[in-house]
């Protein structure tokens, strides 16, 4: 049955492309979404930018057909602008002249008409706002959120590694050349053996099947099991203190034509920002060979990234207050030594000073990377859980030759309103590109927090 989807202005804003996605069903603009796209069009950064987009697309669809009565779309359905229902009414602790409430007159009209309401509607509001939501069931219009970027529930989600046993003689097999994937396995709740599912590039811990205090660490690699190559590697004089710090060091010193995109995932003081830096100093510092030209730091935020126009200074200047994390990090790396690092904070800043002034380290606004051909850079994208689907897209495609793009944070600390745990960018990511050749990734476990025994605390118990 053909149903009648009402989109709000906030779907379009995140997902420009979203009116292409409803196949065979009827899609509604209320006139007030169009009103709201116009005041955003002039706006900064990606809320203009994709205001702009949906501004076009409607502009294509006018110039084929009458917008009032319907316009088919390639998906099969059709899509209609809504100027009527103005008379209808609605509770008076719901103001007509709020945008919102506007939406609302529009979907009840639309479901009086259809002599439908409740769950069996076929008139439903699509829209990111969760209060507006709760309105809506208020009023009896069916609700929902736009879920076509949604990626599966947080324990479903790819952690880009695994737990397999492998027979005991085949260990030092494993150790020499890898082994098949085909003598890997699990075991289910019975204890009966079962063939894992294994992507491409995903790290393993492998148990021996005789003696499970028997581990090595290892990853897949085209059809077989191989040992890490870097794990004896200590970049920046940095050592990994757990398996998961393994995982993430072999991610992060593979060169980027083998490992051009990284992504992490995993709560605060699992050293994802620390040990970035300490692989990005190696091979710019400590071990030059030419790889990169140089780092670049950017760190999404939400206000930021649309207050950075009104912000004094220059763009240094306005992002440094975003970047004082990663000032820390470098603070820990410049100087190892706990005891002596803050006798003199003035050499430490100096050294790091020095850093930036060489421009071996860049930071940069998420809104200035766009539409750049970025060329042998290490680029860090820390709290990349802030990043909407589009613009994470919009980063990869933005790696040129030699470039290595490492997308760092935790879907549990999202500061964006419109996302969450499932709707980020970097789950999405993390989603879509698990088993590319091209990606590796790798998810931190809380019980590898190494900041501090109260971080390690707070992370398994908050």
């Amino acid at each position: 049955m053909i149903k009648t989807y009402v989109v709000d202005t906030n779907v379009l804003i995140q997902a420009p492309y979203a009116l292409q996605c409803f196949e065979d069903n009827q899609v509604v603009l209320p006139v007030v979404v169009l009103e709201e796209l116009d005041g955003l069009k002039k706006a900064e950064g990606e809320k203009g930018a994709n205001a702009r987009k949906a501004i076009r697309f409607l502009e294509e669809l006018r110039l084929q057909g009458d917008l009032l009565t319907g316009v088919p779309l390639k998906s099969g359905g059709t899509l209609r602008v809504e100027k009527n229902f103005v008379d209808v009414v609605l509770p008076p602790d719901l103001p007509e002249e709020k945008m919102d409430n506007r939406i609302l007159k529009v979907c009840r009209g639309l479901a009086e008409m259809e002599g439908t309401d409740g769950e069996d509607a076929q008139v439903i509001l699509v829209t990111k706002d969760l209060l507006l939501r709760i309105k809506a069931q208020i009023l009896g219009i069916r609700a929902e959120d736009f879920t076509t970027e949604q990626v599966s529930e947080r324990d479903q989600q790819y952690t880009g590694r695994a737990e397999v046993y492998v027979p005991e003689d085949l260990l030092k097999e494993f150790k020499k050349k890898g082994v098949p994937l085909q003598v890997l396995y699990q075991t289910d709740e019975r204890g009966e053996r079962m063939a894992p599912q294994l992507w491409e590039n995903q790290f393993l811990i492998l148990r021996g099947d005789q003696s499970v205090r028997k581990t090595m660490l290892g990853r897949v690699e085209q059809g077989r099991a191989v040992p890490l190559r870097f794990k004896k590697s200590r970049p920046y004089g940095v050592s990994p203190r757990n398996s998961g710090q393994y995982f993430l060091q072999e991610a992060l010193m593979e060169d980027a034509a083998s490992a051009p995109l990284v992504i992490v995932k995993g709560a605060a003081g699992t050293a994802k920002t620390f040990y970035s830096l300490a692989v990005g100093l190696e091979k710019l510092l400590n071990n030059p060979t030419g790889e990169y030209r140089r780092i670049i730091i950017s760190r999404p935020n939400a206000q930021f990234d649309s207050d950075i126009g009104f912000l004094p200074g220059d763009e240094q200047e306005k992002i440094s207050p975003l970047m004082r994390p990663v000032i820390d990090n470098l603070e820990q790396l410049i100087d190892s030594s706990e005891e002596q690092r803050y006798e003199n904070e003035a050499e430490l800043k100096g050294k790091i000073d020095v850093i930036f002034e060489r421009g071996l380290i860049q930071t940069e606004a998420l809104n200035f990377i766009r539409g750049r051909s970025i060329v042998r850079t290490y680029l860090i994208i820390d709290e990349a859980q802030n990043m909407t689907p589009n613009q994470v897209k919009g980063i990869i495609t933005r790696a040129g030759q030699g470039t290595k793009i490492i997308l760092l944070g935790d879907p549990d600390q999202i500061d964006r309103p419109f996302l969450d745990e499932r709707t980020n960018g970097l789950s999405y990511a993390s989603e879509y590109m698990k088993g590319s050749p091209l990606c590796w990734q790798i998810t931190m476990e809380s019980e590898e927090c190494e900041r501090s025994a109260l971080a390690m605390d707070a992370a398994r118990r908050l």
